[in-house]
């Protein structure tokens, strides 16, 4: 019985795993050029109560995972916008920012993941206080 519990538990951990989200994922400075050269957008998708905590990626357009499993509304006028561009994602530590990324390529659009915030700040990118405009 003690072998086949860990190897239930890495089997388990192995399945949920395959079922995970998965994108493309970018180096902080490669979306930053993206972005520079207008090929990509920046997109934060914390929730409002972290974006006045931390701040934000510079460039970073604040649209909420929340809006994206719920009705879109912020998410569609934003998409719509955007057609023909990258939309590249981050969040706190890159699960959210993988998961909407992920579900947005299977809509078709060209969507990728920098991870989390902090990698973008541990690369040295520009930050701003939330409210302050981009």
């Amino acid at each position: 019985m003690k072998k086949i519990l860990p190897a239930f538990a890495l089997l388990l951990a192995l399945v949920s795993r395959s079922f995970a989200a998965e994108a493309p994922k970018i180096a902080p400075q490669d979306a930053a050029k993206l972005v520079a050269e207008g090929k990509a957008v920046l997109v934060d998708c914390r929730e409002a109560f972290e974006w006045a905590d931390t701040g934000v990626a510079t460039p970073a357009t604040l649209l909420p995972k929340s809006d994206f499993d719920g009705d879109k509304k912020l998410w569609k006028e934003f998409l719509a916008k955007q057609q023909g561009k990258q939309v590249i994602l981050y969040c706190r530590s890159g699960g959210r920012a993988g998961t909407v990324a992920a579900a947005l390529n299977k809509e078709g659009v060209k969507a990728s993941s920098v991870g989390g915030f902090k990698d973008w700040t541990a690369a040295g990118l520009p930050t701003r206080k939330a409210d302050e405009k981009k």
